[in-house]
This record gives structure tokens, sequence and C-alpha cells, in this order.
């Protein structure tokens, strides 16, 4: 049994990343799937895949890399632990690499980056950062 998934998400692509593997494949869930549009949508990712498995269901994500064979997430942190929760409010949400990573802010909205949250003026959890 896993007590934080997420960090087994971010262990999971951060080992890949290591690796030079094409893709790695992890559990999936409602939090993973939208943690893994966001990595796409901000171009850390190449694209992924919700497949499903005997049982339940996998996500699928295709790392993406340099020319030069270097992998383009450089580091990623959770934030947030199951044993210390980190919040904050619309005016507090962080910039990561002073605005050139990415923080993953799960909201009342729905989970999106830092940059979204400041723009609709939300706050909510942070999940993680990427740079």
């Amino acid at each position: 049994m896993l007590t934080d998934p997420v960090s087994d998400y971010l262990t999971r692509i951060r080992n890949a990343l290591a690796a030079d593997h094409p893709d790695v494949e992890v559990p999936a869930s409602r939090l993973k799937k939208e943690m893994s549009r966001i990595l796409a949508e901000q171009g850390y990712i190449t694209g992924f895949e919700v497949e499903p498995t005997a049982v339940g269901e996998v996500i699928r994500i295709q790392l993406k890399y340099t020319e030069d064979r270097r992998p383009v997430i450089s580091g990623m942190r959770r934030v947030s632990r199951p044993g210390r929760r980190q919040y904050v409010n619309r005016s507090d949400v962080p910039r990561v690499q002073g605005g050139m990573g990415t923080a993953i802010v799960s909201t009342s909205t729905g989970v999106m980056t830092g940059h979204e949250a400041t723009a609709k003026g939300v706050g909510g959890e942070v999940v993680a950062y990427v740079w």
C-alpha cells in the first residue's frame, strides 16, 4: 500500500528520466491524470495516454528529451505531503525558479498551474513544483 501516490508518480518519472526511458507507466487516478495534462500543456512531456489494465488503469507518459538526449524536466519536488499539507491563498501562490518553472496547485475549481491560479484569483493546495 502506498501512503503517497503523488510522490510515487513523481519518483517514477524522475527514475525513468535518469535511465533514459522513452516512456513510463504509472497507476492512474484523477489527480495524476490532471498533473499529466499540465505537464503536457507546459511542454515537459511529449504526451500521455490512459490505458485500461486487468485491474484499474495506467497512465503511459511519453517523456521528452532535448536533441542531445538531456531530459526537459530538470527537477521535480513534492510540496504538500500527507503529514504536512501546504495551502496558499490567492495572493501567495508561489513562483518556481523565478517564473521559469511550474507550480501545480489543486484548487476548488480543479488542478491548475500557479499562473492560472493567480489569473483566476484562487488558492489551494500546492501539490508539486516542476522545473
